[in-house]
């Protein structure tokens, strides 16, 4: 049952909707059709500035367009070709095209206010308002003090200033800034306060504006100007904003400083100690040297205190003189002590005879030598690392050449117990025979490069094969245990060679490179030098290596012994 009744209420709710929604539109409408649009809204001009104001009505043509300007004391009715008044004239596309605005040659001060523009449109007449405000220039500014000065105008160290700028009967109102000298004044601003004046006799509202500024006074602030700068509407390049201002006094005690040190006296001199205090109002002068006081203007023995010159900007030289300076002099510390009104403050002076000590930090001359040491070292470093990664210049292989017309370099390496020497015709020459002359050497004597890495794959490689030749070799010999001479298999061509071999002095069998006992050392190679024949017969065949492997077979520890024996 309740949803039939919902059902048949529906429609109409829809209906009741539609009915407002139409009667909204339809209001909306009208006022809409009953506006008068206005161009500015608000206008801020200048005393003399010309002016446009329009007022419009968009859906229909006027018939008649009426003005009302605040301080004219007529109404101007005006059209395109209307002008019986001087200075106003129509403003607009026509009154078919619903405009109607009045163009100002120069405005002035008494047309501050809402102007007014009425309308004809079918009968009725609409109306609409703009804004006119015409600036009008506020007094100077005043600084105006609210923490008054002593008699003498000063104020003391560590007081609280206040102070506060007027800036009055401004139209529009105007802004404030804060200085001090030239500076903006970082100090507590309150917030600014407008005040609007009562109409005057000529209907003219004017605004006032006020900001306070607070802060604690310290010796920084003796002698400098608050400054409290207005703009406004009506500044120009020719009109500069205006400002007012108030010179600042401030007393405090001789400011601190830390221990002073007077070096480069000379002893037997009179010797003059100088130093600079800063005060206000002046200082007076009190020495104590080892507890001998000497006061200012006063002689002490040969200790002379003088009155405080003024520097200006509360800057002090203060003189003390020793005549004929000792060396006891110098081990004395001399205490100053300076006041005024305001407080005293206590200063310790060191003097020496020596010079002046030299400053703790490196001077621009000794940092640019450093720069330049390390960048040249650096380059050295990069260059040597460049020749020996490729070879160059010191790092570079010799070319040998034979008196039997074959040219050969030789790469040498010394015979470790873990490692051997293998002789290529590609690698540098470490020993170079006597008679055979040397060319191609940059830097005339031995160079060594080092072993490249395909290199030291090769010598592995024969390391290996030389291993599994030797383990052959003692399989075939392991039942001649008597035999003394080793089997040496020479693989070559002709030529004459001669082994690194030695004998050590207790008879055992050494190398000829590291003198280290061979009895562990199975595998040696030598490294074969050809030399020319004295008989100068004819060479063998050119052979561009030889190797000389040697195999030795160990013995028993009998064997050994009986041999020894």
């Amino acid at each position: 049952m309740s949803r039939l009744n919902l059902n048949h209420r529906l429609p109409l709710l829809q209906k009741q909707f539609y009915v407002a929604l139409c009667i909204f539109f339809i209001l909306t409408d009208s006022l809409a059709r009953a506006q008068v649009n206005v161009e500015p809204n608000t206008a801020v001009l200048n005393e003399g500035d010309h002016t446009e104001l329009l007022c419009r009505y968009a859906h229909h043509s006027i018939t008649y367009c009426r003005i009302e300007i605040p301080g004219e004391s007529k109404v101007f009715n005006l059209s395109p070709d209307w002008n019986k008044t001087p200075g106003f004239e129509y403003f607009g596309r026509g009154l078919t095209n619903g405009e109607c605005g009045v163009k100002i040659a120069h405005v002035k001060a008494v047309n501050n206010g809402q102007v007014k523009c009425n309308l004809g449109v079918q009968g009725e007449e609409l109306s609409g308002t703009i804004d006119l405000v015409v600036a009008l220039r506020p007094k100077q500014p005043l600084v105006e003090l609210i923490t008054k000065p002593d008699n003498e105008g000063y104020f003391s160290e560590g007081v609280t200033f206040q102070a506060r700028c007027i800036v009055a009967d401004g139209r529009p109102y105007g802004n404030i800034t804060w200085y001090l000298d030239d500076e903006p004044a970082n100090k507590h601003l309150s917030e600014m306060d407008y005040v609007t004046s009562s109409p005057t006799s000529n209907g003219l509202e004017l605004t006032t504006t006020i900001q306070g500024i607070s802060w604690i006074l310290g010796p920084e602030d003796n002698n400098r100007k608050l400054v409290c700068r207005s703009h406004h509407q009506t500044d120009r390049d020719s009109l500069p904003p205006q400002e007012g201002s108030y010179h600042l006094l401030v007393r405090y005690a001789p400011l601190p400083q830390e221990d002073i040190s007077v070096y480069g006296l000379y002893l037997e001199h009179t010797a003059l100690i100088n130093l600079t205090i800063r005060a206000n109002p002046a200082p007076i002068i009190e020495w104590t040297i080892d507890g001998e006081v000497v006061r200012q203007s006063e002689k002490t023995g040969r200790f002379s205190a003088y009155a405080p010159q003024y520097l200006g900007q509360d800057m002090y030289n203060v003189t003390l003189l020793i005549a004929g300076l000792t060396l006891e002099d110098t081990t004395k510390t001399y205490q100053m002590r300076a006041t005024n009104a305001l407080g005293h403050t206590d200063y310790t002076v060191r003097i020496s005879s020596s010079a002046t000590p030299p400053s703790s930090g490196l001077e621009i001359g000794a940092i640019v030598g450093i720069v330049v040491a390390v960048a040249v070292l650096i380059l050295i470093v990069l260059l040597v690392v460049f020749a020996r990664a490729t070879g160059r210049w010191c790092f570079g292989g010799k070319s040998v050449k034979m008196a039997t017309n074959e040219t050969s370099d030789t790469e040498s390496a010394d015979v470790k117990a873990t490692s051997t020497a293998t002789t290529a015709t590609t690698a540098a020459a470490s020993e170079v025979d006597q008679n055979g002359p040397v060319t191609g050497d940059s830097c005339n004597k031995k160079s060594k490069r080092l072993p490249s890495f395909a290199a030291i794959f090769k010598r592995m490689n024969e390391r290996d094969a030389s291993t599994k030749y030797r383990k052959n070799n003692e399989t075939e010999t392991g039942n001649n245990d008597n035999e003394d001479a080793a089997t040496a298999a020479v693989t070559g061509g002709a030529g004459t060679g001669a082994a690194n071999e030695q004998l050590s002095p207790d008879g055992v069998t050494t190398d000829g490179n590291d003198n280290q006992p061979k009895e562990d050392k199975q595998l040696v190679y030598a490294e074969l030098v050809l030399k020319p024949a004295e008989n100068n017969e004819p060479l063998p065949p050119k052979n561009s290596t030889e190797y000389a492997e040697i195999v030795y077979v160990k013995k028993d520890d009998k064997n050994r012994t009986k041999e020894n024996k």
